[in-house]
């Protein structure tokens, strides 16, 4: 098995609907648009990510979602190093078709009481979903570690909920673990680093927003 040196989970730059979140009224979320910020900040990450990679191959996996096409366009990789493929399970979590801006609303605040990870949007998915598409495709992802000239870094595009529930995955995180980590910022990077011990280490950790509150505590 060839592990790759470098795991790079990068988030997408800012959107459409980061800018202004009436936008899912008119425009389904897969087809919304980076902003002009948000092209900046892919092309910032991608300055950042061609010094890490140097001359080295690259396998990515990129969430179908335009924005996220047009992060990874915006990271200028060399094509003739990377190996690209849509990869529809890093999309972003469901929160169903045509959005209504305060029933969305509504429902982030059953979200914020009931869990994150736990909560279904009307419609739509749960974390926990997620987290089930997130486990299939990092099963494929092992099985593609078997090639011999598989390349020496991964590269996945997708959004900041999948980058968690990845990780998540990836490091066996308890679900209180997730809950009380932020999303990164758009356009940032995480990486996962293989260590001459075999395994891999966060070359950062995500922000906390408040103390993990372990589930099997009473009160």
């Amino acid at each position: 098995m060839v592990r790759p040196r470098r795991i790079v989970l990068v988030r997408h730059g800012e959107s459409e609907g980061n800018a202004d979140d009436t936008v899912y009224e008119r425009e389904p979320d897969h087809a919304l648009r980076l902003t002009r910020n948000g092209r900046e900040q892919a092309a910032a990450s991608g300055v950042r990510l061609r010094e890490i990679f140097g001359n080295e191959t690259i396998s990515a996996y990129v969430s179908p979602y335009r924005r996220t096409l047009q992060t990874f366009r915006e990271l200028g990789l060399d094509p003739r190093r990377v190996r690209m493929r849509e990869e529809p399970r890093l999309r972003e979590q469901d929160w169903g078709n045509w959005q209504d801006r305060e029933d969305v609303q509504l429902q982030k605040a059953y979200r914020d009481a009931y869990g994150h990870f736990f909560y279904r949007f009307a419609q739509g998915e749960s974390g926990a979903d997620v987290y089930d598409r997130v486990g299939s495709f990092l099963e494929s992802l092992y099985r593609s570690f078997e090639a011999p000239d598989h390349p020496q870094n991964v590269l996945l595009v997708t959004h900041g909920l999948t980058m968690r529930l990845f990780c998540m995955r990836w490091f066996h995180w308890s679900v209180a673990e997730f809950e009380s980590l932020s999303n990164p910022g758009n356009g940032d990077f995480r990486m996962l680093l293989l260590g001459p011990d075999g395994r891999y280490r966060m070359d950062r950790p995500f922000e906390r927003w408040t103390t993990p509150e372990p589930y099997d505590l009473d009160g």
